[in-house]
């Protein structure tokens, strides 16, 4: 009977420095690959203004950018400050959407289409264009209830922050591609 266990106890050491050894070697392909975690993005300017439509997005992009370590300027500055911004993030639209997309025969509303809607350009003050007007579009589906209406508005107001982040984040790279001023 001793015999038994020594051999599993074999086993059990022998499975778990096999399993090591391959996330070791996984670790080591993934890292030879190329492969690395998303960095903070790197700007090309020091300075931004945002001009425009102030929805959800434009809001969430000013906080967001401020804290990466840029200098947001305001419209309304301070009579002393004559510091103008390098960039200049023009939106064009910024926008919620929300569209029936399927009914049920008697009329009631049976599904949604959500969208966010950003469109943007960005410009020095001089008005050379940096990146051209873009618009990024996110929509999703969203079912509906007569019978659970509460539930379906708190989740509709979930997929819309949630996507709303989703297009920050694509702003944010967007703006990192721009190399120089």
């Amino acid at each position: 009977m001793a015999s038994t266990r020594v051999s599993s106890l074999g086993r059990r050491q022998l499975l778990r420095l096999g399993a090591t050894v391959a996330l070791g070697a996984g670790a080591v392909s993934l890292g030879g690959c190329g492969f690395a975690l998303r960095q903070a993005p790197k700007f090309a300017f020091t300075s931004l203004r945002v001009s425009g439509a102030m929805g959800g997005v434009a809001r969430s992009l000013q906080r967001e950018l401020g804290s990466t370590g840029l200098q947001i300027v305001t419209a309304a500055r301070p009579a002393g400050d004559t510091a103008a911004p390098q960039v200049v993030l023009n939106v064009l639209i910024d926008r919620r959407e929300r569209v029936v997309v399927g009914k049920l025969a008697n009329g009631q509303v049976r599904e949604l289409e959500l969208r966010y809607r950003f469109r943007f350009n960005l410009t020095t003050p001089s008005g050379r264009v940096l990146l051209e007007e873009d618009e990024i579009l996110i929509e999703r589906d969203l079912s509906f209830s007569e019978e659970a209406v509460l539930a379906k508005v708190a989740e509709e107001q979930a997929i819309f922050n949630d996507m709303q982040g989703d297009v920050v984040q694509q702003v944010m790279r967007r703006l990192a591609s721009v190399k120089s001023v």
